[in-house]
């Protein structure tokens, strides 16, 4: 029953580094196919409660979907790779504190792409 037990954790850790790797940067495709449609989409309906809203939402959506990502990939190995309980590695502050500041370069790229409206509101392309 122990290894049955143990090849559910290793299933369930694998999928959530794997849901954790979708939502990470640590692909190419991964902002193109993934993330910044999602943060599009989710800056798209807030602004239509206000124009001047979809960047501060396209940035948090974004910002949210990395580190979302990251920690998912960092919980779901160490859950994966781990023994047994007794082993298991804890997934600490400084781990998410690397994970943010990562994130955050890559919002810092695509508040850029925003500023010079490379993405834009879907209203704004028809201007």
């Amino acid at each position: 029953m122990q290894n049955l037990k143990e090849y559910y954790d290793k299933l369930k850790g694998s999928t959530i580094a794997c849901i954790g790797f979708f939502l990470s940067p640590l692909s190419w495709w991964n902002d193109p196919y993934v993330n910044v449609p999602i943060a599009y989409f989710c800056a798209w309906i807030i602004s239509l409660y206000g124009h001047r809203l979809f960047l501060p939402a396209f940035i948090g959506s974004y910002l949210a979907t990395n580190v979302l990502g990251f920690v998912l990939l960092h919980k779901g190995i160490i859950k994966t790779l781990s023994k047994n309980d007794s082993q298991k590695v804890q997934y600490t502050i400084k781990n998410f504190m690397k994970d943010l500041a990562i994130s955050m370069a890559y919002t810092l790229l695509i508040i850029l792409l925003v500023k010079i409206k490379v993405i834009q509101p879907p209203q704004d392309y028809m201007k």
